[in-house]
């Protein structure tokens, strides 16, 4: 296999995109074929549905055996979907057809380490299978310690720690290997940071109190337990602290073999790769990590939060389900899997869900927030009001992000008809955060409907539009707010700029209506309303505008119709 090099993931990213078209997620559009299960399984490539790729794939490949392209995209479907297994034969032939294609290289990579193949994946390292530089020697490094040689494997961990870009990173390498083999008191003494400054992030303190339990430094390991804490329920480190206490000495699980290592590298590169637009690089490692530690929390939620991405929805509440119960991720997780049957129009599942995790976890007040809005989103303000009312309830004090849950309950009270109570949680939103321009304009907007405080009605919006003068909703806001004030000619500025914003938007482009026939512009107000008539759709908000008073407008006009509803006349503000 000819040597491919990269020295960073973003190379080795851009390279398989060339060699394997894995950023459009199009490997089967190479060659164009009449077969129908050729073109069935190019339009799942197309759609970044890996199942049906998988599918239609397999059977272009009876006629086709040998077409790279084919064998590429089930690959990498087959790898996406987390079956790294199925996805080897097709890389075995694919290698065979072209030695030189990473992708294949990268699967029979996981396959030689997954099979404690040390000599096998050190040979794919240095025929030219390549993940990155850095990496790469780090592969081998644990490779190496497979093989029992572990004063090579420190080696090259120690060439590595020469490099300040890579320093900090290979001797944590190092002090897990170190662990794993039994060596403790050099572990702690790079986790300590006696060899040099050492971040550790929650892993890297678990295992640091492992290795101080290990030497019997009971003590040391509960003060750097509980020098960390979090405030977040941990039920993992809650055992810790409990057995430590106890007396009892924790074995070492940081590293349970040189796979683990590899998996967390693997990791690394995947989660580097998550912030490009195309996901589907990132998800290949990160299910590559998996396969390597299928018990890696980290690596299962990451694949499921790119797998949301890619809106393969049921594939991601899979794998926000496979989270354990007892790691600090099950949390995120649960709510990840709860906001994804929401996306996915599943409310009644995701719903029941949240209600079980809020009752599970009573002190976890996150659930019950997630749970009103929820609730929010199908219209059961009145659940979503006692739902927001217990996780108020558990507020210990007061917080600048406490804000959205009031603004949420404000809401729901406005909307059960409960003003003097939505106002009070509209105030305590703006005290807690006094410059969120949701909550201005939403309640600076309320008083506009209500004839209430129209000149602090107007500052609350004017301040909003100052942090967000692209909203078109808080622009349309400040337009409408001018034509309660009776300023006409402002309000048909400002209107205009709001239907520029959001063209499409049946309440604005009927306010824009209304403003114009308040100048006199009565042709265009009648084209307002009835463009904003042809917006209203089956989603339209209907106690939000009222599509018979729009028809009402354009046969006698606003005049008319405000007389006809007791509403004060249209009046210029002098």
């Amino acid at each position: 296999m000819v040597p491919l090099r990269f020295s960073t993931p973003r190379q080795l990213a851009l390279a398989l995109a060339t060699a394997a078209s894995l950023a459009g997620v199009t490997p089967l559009q190479a060659q164009a074929n009449a077969a129908g299960p050729y073109l069935a399984a190019r339009q799942a490539d197309l759609s970044g549905d890996f199942a049906r790729v998988v599918e239609y794939g397999t059977r272009a490949l009876v006629d086709n055996p040998d077409r790279a392209d084919i064998l590429e995209g089930l690959v990498v479907a087959h790898t996406a979907l987390g079956e790294v297994g199925k996805a080897l034969p097709f890389a075995q032939r694919l290698t065979s057809i072209n030695p030189d294609n990473q992708l294949a290289g990268l699967v029979l990579l996981g396959d030689a380490l997954v099979s404690n193949d040390w000599d096998g994946a050190i040979a794919l390292l240095e025929g030219g299978v390549s993940v990155a530089g850095m990496v790469d020697q780090m592969i081998t490094a644990w490779a190496s310690l497979g093989q029992g040689r572990m004063s090579q494997a420190l080696e090259i961990f120690d060439a590595l720690s020469a490099d300040e870009n890579t320093r900090a990173f290979a001797q944590f390498q190092k002090a897990l290997a170190l662990a794993h083999v039994g060596d403790f008191e050099g572990a702690a003494s790079i986790l300590s940071g006696d060899e040099g400054e050492m971040q550790l992030n929650r892993g890297g303190i678990l295992a640091y109190a492992q290795v101080l339990s290990q030497l019997d430094r009971h003590a040391d390991a509960l003060e750097l337990m509980n020098a960390n804490a979090s405030p977040r329920v941990d039920p993992e480190v809650d055992d810790i602290i409990a057995r430590l206490e106890a007396g009892e000495v924790l074995p070492f699980t940081g590293i349970t073999s040189p796979n683990d290592g590899v998996a967390e590298l693997f990791y690394a590169v995947a989660e580097s790769r998550s912030v490009d637009t195309d996901p589907t690089i990132a998800l290949i490692f990160s299910r590559l990590a998996e396969y390597l530690n299928p018990k890696s929390a980290t690596a299962i939620l990451l694949s499921a939060r790119l797998l949301e991405r890619l809106k393969q929805h049921d594939l991601a509440v899979e794998a926000y389900g496979r989270v354990p119960d007892n790691s600090l991720l099950y949390q995120d997780a649960a709510l990840g899997r709860t906001d994804v049957l929401r996306r996915s129009d599943r409310f009644d599942d995701a719903i029941a869900e949240l209600t079980t995790l809020a009752d599970a976890y009573p002190d976890t007040l996150r659930f019950r927030v997630a749970l009103g809005d929820t609730l929010m989103q199908v219209d059961r303000f009145k659940e979503a009001r006692a739902a927001y009312d217990q996780a108020i309830a558990g507020f210990t004090e007061d917080l600048p992000g406490q804000w959205a849950t009031y603004f949420q309950r404000a809401i729901a009270l406005t909307k059960l008809d409960e003003w003097p109570a939505a106002e009070a949680d509209f105030r305590k939103a703006l005290e807690l955060s006094p410059d969120e321009p949701n909550v201005l304009n939403y309640l600076g907007y309320t008083y506009v409907e209500r004839q209430e405080n129209l000149d602090e009605a107007l500052d609350m919006i004017e301040r909003a539009v100052a942090v967000r003068p692209d909203s078109g909703y808080i622009v349309d806001s400040l337009g409408w707010v001018f034509f309660r004030l009776g300023r006409y000619d402002e309000a048909v500025e400002t209107m205009e700029r709001a239907v520029e914003l959001v063209p499409v938007d049946p309440i604005l482009n009927d306010h824009l209506g209304d403003t114009y026939w308040a100048v006199g512009r009565k042709r265009e107000a009648w084209f307002q309303w009835s463009r904003a008539l042809s917006f209203i759709s089956d989603e339209t908000d209907l106690t939000e505008i009222d599509p018979d008073r729009i028809r009402r407008k354009m046969e006698v006009g606003l005049d008319v119709v405000l007389e006809e509803e007791g509403a004060p006349p249209l009046h210029p503000a002098e």
